[in-house]
């Protein structure tokens, strides 16, 4: 079964989203023989915004001091707004753990960007948000050095890497779709041209 960035029904169960064990709003779970298609062109026909125009790169996804580290690390300077990146809706937005301060947002086709260290959230649980929408202020909350902003894309409870979708150096997206496919727990991301 292929879901194709459809407009999806927000669901009610929860589940936990990976070792970090933030407990959300699940509407979108890929069951094993199902696909989930996500297609940058797609995402930007309703709208697109990096989310922290300017920023420059300060940590990428991966092994980072023998942790992995499930996101990429950009900054601007202190205060900055953060925007959010495709149209959706809050499914969190309280401090969390080393995260500190975070906003989590669900898009239609089930992607979610996550939003963290930001010295304060600007929008609630339940909103909806268009992309370019501030969501919260830069900052260095939670586990963090520095004020930057962490952020992360996550499917079916698990991060990838977000650069499969942005182009982080010229911020902007990327063109090629992701087919995202599940095997027992675990996803796999793969570009398809």
């Amino acid at each position: 079964m292929l879901l194709a960035c459809p407009i999806m029904a927000w669901a009610q169960d929860y589940y936990d989203v990976g070792v970090n064990h933030i407990k959300i709003n699940s509407s979108t779970q890929l069951n094993d023989k199902e696909e989930l298609l996500i297609c940058p062109m797609d995402l930007m026909e309703e709208g697109f915004c990096f989310p922290l125009p300017g920023s420059k790169i300060l940590s990428p996804y991966g092994t980072r001091d023998g942790r992995m580290h499930s996101g990429w690390d950009i900054k601007t300077f202190a205060n900055d707004t953060i925007r959010c990146a495709f149209n959706g809706e809050v499914i969190m937005s309280q401090w969390y753990a080393d995260y500190g301060n975070c906003v989590i947002v669900r898009h239609p086709n089930g992607l979610e960007t996550y939003y963290s260290h930001n010295v304060k959230n600007l929008v609630k649980k339940g909103d909806k948000v268009k992309a370019g929408t501030p969501l919260a202020l830069e900052g260095r909350t939670g586990r963090a050095t520095g004020d930057h902003l962490h952020f992360e894309t996550r499917v079916n409870n698990q991060h990838f890497d977000p650069s499969l979708l942005f182009d982080f150096e010229n911020h902007r997206l990327r063109k090629d779709c992701l087919r995202i496919t599940k095997k027992k727990s675990v996803i796999k991301v793969k570009k398809v041209k």
